[in-house]
């Protein structure tokens, strides 16, 4: 079964750049019409997708982040990358990453636990 594990840090500072790490395991993420999502929630609020690389390693960001957000992976690890660079409290979130399969915008069928970042000084 393929399984999506985040890690990183739970605590940014404000400026900082914030870079998570999304481990694939039991597929890989080269697999054609898979891609691989970040999403994040902030307190109180709702989801929000952030960005997506596909199999193909082509990467699609929300155009509310694209400026500060770069989604990267290592094939070699089976990992996918988010990278948020000057961050601000606006960004504390619960931040997952999910699969999508095929063209289906926004439609998952694999997520991850979550992991909790928070930006504060």
């Amino acid at each position: 079964q393929v399984q999506l594990q985040e890690s990183g840090p739970g605590l940014v500072k404000p400026s900082q750049t914030l870079s998570l790490t999304c481990t694939v395991s039991g597929g890989s993420i080269t697999t054609n019409n898979y891609f691989w999502s970040w999403i994040r929630q902030p307190p109180g609020r709702g989801l929000e997708w952030m960005g997506a690389i596909a199999y193909s390693g082509n990467t699609y960001y929300s155009p509310s982040v694209k400026s500060h957000t770069s989604i990267s992976r290592d094939t070699s690890k089976n990992q996918v990358t988010l990278q948020l660079s000057s961050v601000t409290p606006e960004d504390t979130a619960v931040y997952y990453c999910a699969r999508q399969s095929g063209w289906n915008y926004h439609i998952y069928d694999l997520w991850g636990q979550g992991t909790q970042v928070t930006v504060s000084s």
